[in-house]
């Protein structure tokens, strides 16, 4: 009896033995394939990174960064901003012997697109996009696939300069929080100029400009969507429509476009463009691709009104006379669309480092002053003047505006671009309605 309860608990002493053996064999292989895998695609979240050890991480980056070659996917529309994109090359390349290419896009969604078959094809660590220039649908898009580098953006040295505790734009990407994953850039509005020869009282409001068009046929136009320009102007006329109706209506603007509210959301628009097109331009049946062809038709005279999200790009164009020297700017009184523009790292990006210096340089003072002056880019600066002492604050003190600049303090209030689904929403059905060949 006495052996039998020996070999009964010496059973079970090897059933535990063995028990606990399995377990740590399992434990130690998920430990291994964990630690494989962070082998295999890169850490991409530092937002973990203690206030401490902050400084300590600024001087690796900056230890890491030197001497990489960082692949700027940026728009390359704009003249100007090409010859900016230029300037912070040789500043960078001065500062960390970081050699900047700037990968001209004539849509971002050619970067977003990139990035996702890299990911798609396992590609984790060796991507071709090092930092884009990004707007807020297509980041909500590489937000939604993990396509970004996380919380990185917050802990740049120049950010503090933003004072992003009180200045929430800076941390919000059309109403979306960007989590750090994105470094603001500039900011800008929907800005209207007219030819003060062919038109001494332009309209002040959306209404206004219906009464006006419909007084001035052919003389109004806009981009056809997926524009960027053309959809800004669709979004400021939404918004618009929508300010008479109830909250509830006004705040699904700012939610996610579904089946169930685009219809009811966009009926105002169409109605509003169904008595709009027939005076246009080419009468509502042809519309112009961009907001560089529209300054073209105001500068052939063929256009007496027209519209710019950059405002200092119209007294830049007067001065290389692409526009006449009769153009006035001005805002809406019914509200002018905002918004923040940003860059960001993929979290595949092959030189984070490098990019996250050109990124932390494009938040700097001497940076930020630059890129205002109307000559240059005249992109308004995301910096708050008061967390800048004398001298930084020196950098941005400008001579007089020239006469076609939009005037000081023009803007009475600023709309919020609406959730970025609607994008697709506003071009899909305008599309249906509106789309022709060009």
């Amino acid at each position: 009896m006495h052996n039998i309860k020996c070999w009964q608990a010496l059973t079970r002493y090897c059933f535990c033995s063995v028990a606990f053996c399995v377990c740590i064999n399992l434990f130690s292989t998920v430990l291994f394939n964990t630690a494989f895998a962070y082998s295999v695609e890169p850490q991409n979240d530092i937002s973990q990174i203690s206030e401490i050890n902050l400084k300590e991480h600024w001087q690796q980056i900056e230890k890491k960064g030197r001497n990489q070659n960082v692949y700027f996917h940026a728009w390359g529309g704009d003249p100007q901003i090409n010859a900016y994109i230029q300037w912070v090359a040789q500043q960078v390349k001065a500062q960390y012997q970081i050699t900047l290419h700037h990968v001209k896009l004539s849509d971002t969604s050619e970067a977003v697109s990139r990035v996702l078959a890299e990911k798609s094809a396992n590609n984790h660590n060796q991507g071709n996009v090092d930092l884009v220039w990004i707007n807020g649908a297509n980041f909500a898009t590489m937000a939604q696939h993990s396509l970004l580098l996380k919380g990185w953006a917050d802990k740049q040295p120049n950010f503090i300069y933003t004072d992003s505790e009180h200045n929430p734009a800076v941390t919000l990407d059309f109403g979306v929080p960007t989590q750090g994953m994105e470094s603001p850039w500039g900011q800008a509005s929907l800005t209207f100029y007219y030819d003060q020869l062919a038109s001494n009282n332009p309209p002040r409001s959306l209404y206004e400009l219906l009464r006006w068009s419909k007084k001035n046929p052919g003389r109004f136009s806009y981009p056809k969507p997926p524009d960027f320009l053309g959809m800004s102007f669709l979004k400021y006329a939404l918004v618009v429509l929508h300010q008479q109706n109830s909250l509830l209506a006004q705040n699904q603007l700012y939610s996610q476009a579904t089946a169930q509210n685009t219809e009811q959301t966009l009926k105002p628009l169409w109605a509003f463009l169904d008595e709009l097109h027939p005076n246009l331009w080419r009468k509502g049946k042809h519309f112009i691709q961009s907001g560089v062809e529209m300054r073209r038709l105001v500068d052939d005279t063929e256009l007496s009104l027209a519209f710019t999200f950059s405002a200092p790009e119209v007294p830049a164009a007067v001065k290389r006379y692409d526009l006449p020297y009769s153009i006035r700017s001005y805002a809406m009184d019914d509200g002018s669309l905002s918004n923040t523009h940003f860059v960001a790292i993929p979290y595949n990006a092959s030189h984070q480092q490098g990019a996250q210096l050109v990124a932390n340089f494009l938040l700097s003072p001497k940076a930020q002053a630059y890129k205002q002056q109307a000559d240059i880019w005249g992109d308004r600066s995301v910096l708050i003047s008061s967390t800048l002492n004398s001298e930084q604050q020196a950098l941005f003190k400008t001579q007089k505006p020239h006469p076609s600049a939009l005037p000081f303090n023009s803007i009475k209030s600023t709309l919020s671009e609406p959730h970025p689904s609607w994008v697709e929403a506003i071009t899909q059905g305008w599309q249906t309605r509106y789309g022709v060949t060009p």
